[in-house]
Formats: structure tokens, C-alpha cells, sequence
């Protein structure tokens, strides 16, 4: 039985975790199904944007510790981050449980989430005798370092509105403005032009690593390159004959 629903609506793919019964951990079957629906909404020119989601209470309750006990092999979980990371397609956490261990890692790992205000989130690992190690590599880029060590030391929950505070998630709001907050999300991610996106996903990843000068270089690069395309000229074209631009009307259909 598979445990991620997959569905596909005007550029968007929602992945929904449904193993209710595991509270969604990342199981090797979970991992597996996730890459695997990653990958083929990559491989879609269609697609725009990646919605993740949940069914049950928990959005996702970190490693399957029922594996890890058996002593089966460690799922990847730096290849679903990475996957993430790299991809030109933005990611979008629609939150709608808690969030533990790895969990935390996964909403963070996603590029704007949007958290139910009345789910909690921890770093439960210490408590188990473990580490927050795969998780603390997206994590740690989002927090103030003495949140960090506050909330990876002491493992104690904390309510979805700290963990934005923290910047682990986007924002957190009323249960009955989730699906809202979402549309807003999603109906801006359409407006933009797509390999713009995935630009702009690259420039935020690789620009704060850079030093100033590599950074500039870079940036004049990618700068004067977009300025050349037909996808700007079109954009800054319909900018000024107040209209919407082409893209808009595909992501539509």
C-alpha cells in the first residue's frame, strides 16, 4: 500500500503523507515514494510547484524508529533534502500536523511553510539518544543560533507560532485559514515566471556561501542573462501594456 497520495492540478503536485498508522515517519518506503514523485514532477515541464501536505494528526513524525531498530538500513534522508534544494521546482509545506525530529528537518527543508498554529514541533532526538545530525544542515541555516541550541538541546515541543518565530517555518495561522494561506502562496508562485523561479532558487541557495566579490560576479551573470531572454522580454512586456504575462494563462489551463 502506498503511503504518499499524488495529485496534479494547473502546475501544482500535492503530496499528501498518508501512513496515518506511522504517523508519517520517513520510513524507507516513505523516502522512496517521495524521491520518486519529486522526480517525476521535475520531469514534467508542466509542473511549478510542489505541495506537501498531510492526513492525521502528525505531519510527520521523523525516522521510522520501528526500522531502526530492526537494524535495516538508514534511509537517505540528505537525498530527499538535496532533491529539494536543487530542484527548479518551489516547494511549499501545507502543515496540518506535528512536526517531530526529522519532521522539523523536512518542514524546514522546504522553500515557504505554512504551519496550523495549534501544532507543536520538537527536537525529540536527545530524549532518544540521539542527534538532530541529517536535520540540523537545513535547520541550523534558518535559526538564530541560540534558538538552535535552546530547542536541539533541551528537546522540548514548542508551539508552531515559536517555531516561526525561529524561521523553521514560513508562518503559522488559525486552522481555518491554512487552506487560504495556502491559495495565496500558490496563486503568487504562479504569477512568477517559471525558470525565473528556478533562478531565483539558485541565488538563494548558492549566494550566501559565496564572498562578496564571487557573489556580485555571479549575480551580473544570471542578472544579464534573464535580462536577454524572451521570458523577460515578455514579462517586462506585459508589465507595461497591463496585462498579465504569457505563463500566467499557461499555468492555468
Amino acid at each position: 500500500m502506498s503511503v504518499l497520495e499524488v495529485s496534479h492540478e494547473r502546475g501544482v503536485t500535492t503530496l499528501r503523507l498518508v501512513d496515518i498508522e506511522r504517523r508519517n515517519a520517513l520510513s524507507a518506503a516513505m523516502l522512496r515514494e517521495l524521491v520518486g514523485a519529486i522526480d517525476a514532477a521535475e520531469a514534467d515541464a508542466a509542473s511549478r510547484v510542489v505541495v506537501i501536505t498531510n492526513a492525521g494528526n502528525t505531519f510527520c513524525a521523523g525516522a521510522d524508529l520501528r526500522e531502526r531498530v530492526d537494524g535495516l538500513p538508514t534511509p537517505r534522508l540528505d537525498e530527499l533534502f538535496t532533491r529539494i534544494a536543487r530542484s527548479r521546482l518551489v516547494f511549499v509545506g501545507r502543515i496540518d500536523g506535528h512536526c517531530v525530529a526529522g519532521g522539523v528537518g523536512l518542514a524546514a527543508a522546504l522553500d515557504i511553510s505554512i504551519a496550523r498554529e495549534d501544532v507543536t514541533f520538537g527536537f525529540s532526538e536527545v530524549r532518544l539518544g540521539l542527534a538532530p545530525a541529517i536535520i540540523s544542515v537545513v535547520c541550523l541555516a534558518k535559526m538564530r543560533d541560540a534558538d538552535a541550541r535552546s530547542a536541539m538541546l533541551r528537546g522540548n515541543r514548542f508551539d508552531a507560532r515559536e517555531a516561526a518565530r525561529m524561521g523553521l517555518v514560513t508562518s503559522a495561522v488559525p486552522a481555518g485559514d491554512l487552506d487560504a494561506a495556502l491559495d495565496d502562496v500558490v496563486a503568487d508562485l504562479l504569477a512568477g515566471e517559471p525558470n525565473a523561479l528556478a533562478e531565483t532558487k539558485e541565488l538563494l541557495r548558492r549566494v550566501p556561501s559565496m564572498d562578496t566579490d564571487d557573489a556580485f560576479r555571479h549575480a551580473s551573470e544570471v542578472s544579464a542573462r534573464l535580462f536577454a531572454s524572451d521570458a523577460a522580454r515578455e514579462g517586462m512586456t506585459a508589465f507595461l501594456e497591463k496585462r498579465p504575462a504569457r505563463w500566467t494563462s499557461d499555468a492555468s489551463d
